[in-house]
């Protein structure tokens, strides 16, 4: 006979195989360029989370919002069920939650930290021994739920600063902070006064001379665009990198991906962006399905944009977390949220964990 923590990990399981299914159906939906597109606007306007969990919440706020128990067709702000509560509202009555991946810590103790092999996993109670050190880590993953803020009624959600463009103008500081970015990486910037000194680029990236150029007879918004592009290619591309070499349709599509997630949240419009049909640079990789090509290309989209994106002193749009959540739910208190992760809580109430940047 099953004990009732066998039951709880199989229960577990079954909802892990759902989250799996989810997620497939919402790449599978990924068909055109368009839609890709469309995917990483919105992943750019939620990138405090992983590429797959954005697509889980799309998808299923997408399914909320048909049956009618949601007002907009797009999620403003998502939390946890408690973390909701945290900041004075509640999840209203009947509303579900979206099922995202969430990790399980553990804790591990070593007296010798520097041998990778010596690290012991710590019992849920179980203190380290005098003079070991203890980290820890994600052992694995568990489902979890978030809500829209749609879904939720109480106090009011602060709206923090949106940029505010006129159209062909260029967020004031990014120009400037992706050149930094681009110089940091060890390239010259170069400008040029037209795309026939380029052979009809807008933009380029010499690995061999470490220069990147940009044309000048272009508005801001087109320049600070072409800029990100030439910027994602050089921190993803290098001679250094034998899949790009290989696969130069996903290369390009990586670039145009990044500079389209930094564009959106700063609120400059992608309408202009073209990306390749999915099923064509999705397919290029011998050996891999497209679906888990598509999915690992937006993961490394996503944290390249997002580490250009931390180091910019620029207004930027809310990541999707509700304002005042991360000064209200300090590390410390996260992490031991993580290790408690192991308890079975009822369907629909889980505590949002903090991501590993690998979900």
């Amino acid at each position: 006979m099953a004990t009732r923590r066998e039951d709880q990990q199989a229960a577990r399981e079954a909802r892990l195989d759902e989250l799996h299914g989810k997620l497939t159906a919402a790449v599978d939906q990924l068909v055109s360029g368009e839609d890709w597109k469309r995917a990483l606007a919105f992943a750019a306007n939620f990138r405090s989370r992983s590429f797959n969990n954005t697509l889980l919440i799309w998808a299923q706020h997408a399914a909320a919002y048909e049956r009618g128990l949601v007002p907009e067709s797009t999620p403003s702000y998502v939390a946890g069920y408690k973390q909701w509560q945290g900041l004075g509202r509640q999840v209203q009555k009947g509303q579900p939650g979206y099922q995202i991946i969430a990790p399980v810590t553990g804790r591990f103790a070593s007296a010798t930290p520097q041998d990778a092999d010596s690290w012991r996993r710590l019992g849920k109670f179980e203190k380290p021994r005098p003079g070991e050190a203890v980290r820890s880590k994600m052992v694995g993953v568990r489902p979890a739920y978030v809500w829209d803020a749609s879904q939720t009624a109480g106090d009011d959600i602060p709206e923090p600063p949106r940029p505010k463009l006129l159209e062909g103008e260029a967020p004031t500081g990014l120009w400037e902070g992706l050149a930094s970015q681009v110089k940091a990486a060890g390239f010259d910037l170069v400008d040029v006064v037209a795309a026939s000194e380029i052979y009809g680029a807008n933009g380029v990236t010499d690995y061999a001379a470490h220069t990147v150029t940009v044309r000048g007879d272009m508005d801001a918004a087109a320049r600070v665009k072409t800029l990100a592009h030439e910027l994602g290619h050089v921190l993803m591309h290098g001679p250094e990198n034998q899949d790009a070499r290989q696969h130069r349709g996903i290369s390009e599509v990586e670039a145009e991906s990044v500079a389209l997630m930094i564009c959106a949240a700063h609120g400059i419009d992608t309408s202009g962006y073209t990306i390749p049909y999915v099923s064509g640079w999705a397919g290029q990789v011998e050996g891999s399905e497209p679906a888990e090509v598509v999915k690992s290309t937006g993961e490394r989209v996503r944290t390249v944009a997002l580490k250009i994106l931390d180091q910019l002193d620029t207004t930027q749009v809310g990541n999707g977390t509700p304002p005042g959540l991360e000064r209200d739910t300090p590390a410390r208190e996260t992490t031991r949220q993580a290790v408690a992760a192991d308890r079975a809580t009822p369907v629909g109430r889980e505590p949002v964990l903090a991501e590993a940047r690998s979900l």
